[in-house]
């Protein structure tokens, strides 16, 4: 269990790191997000010994990310999903399998939209589509929601995928 709580540690030091910066650069670093993948990759091979459920989970977040982007910009001409996205979505699912994406994309989705609206609000502003907004700290707290659920949730998790 020590072994869990301290990838939990990383992942969420990690998490709250890119969060902070997302919000402040609209970047998701690099030298942050690729090594929480292979962290990610390396704690589901050597703890959970679910190495398959990682890849899949990595590939599809990473790759499906990847096909929005693209749509997007083809559809809109402008950018509206950033590469950063897709690599720490990669990570979710190095972190916590395949078939938890969906749910971290949701929560993501979700409270960035609460966000951003509560923002309107506030502000007492329509909403503009082409104003800027960080996902990335949206995306991170799906992502620990879904670690905590997969990590220390009671035998939920599917042991291949």
């Amino acid at each position: 269990m020590i072994v869990i709580h301290a990838a939990s540690l990383i992942l969420i030091t990690a998490l709250i790191t890119l969060s902070w910066i997302d919000f402040r650069t609209y970047r998701l670093p690099d030298p942050v997000t690729l090594p929480l993948i292979a962290a990610g990759l390396a704690a589901n091979a050597f703890v959970f010994n679910t190495p398959a459920a990682s890849l899949v989970g990595a590939a599809l977040g990473y790759g499906v990310f990847v096909a929005i982007e693209i749509g997007f910009k083809k559809l809109r001409g402008i950018q509206g999903l950033g590469r950063g996205d897709a690599k720490l979505l990669a990570a979710g699912g190095a972190w916590c399998g395949g078939w938890l994406l969906p749910g971290i994309v949701l929560i993501g989705a979700l409270s960035a939209l609460l966000f951003v609206g509560m923002l309107a609000l506030i502000r007492r502003q329509p909403l503009n589509d082409t104003t800027p907004y960080a996902f990335g700290p949206w995306l991170a707290l799906g992502i620990a929601l879904a670690w905590v659920y997969r990590a220390y949730g009671p035998g939920l998790y599917p042991p291949v995928y």
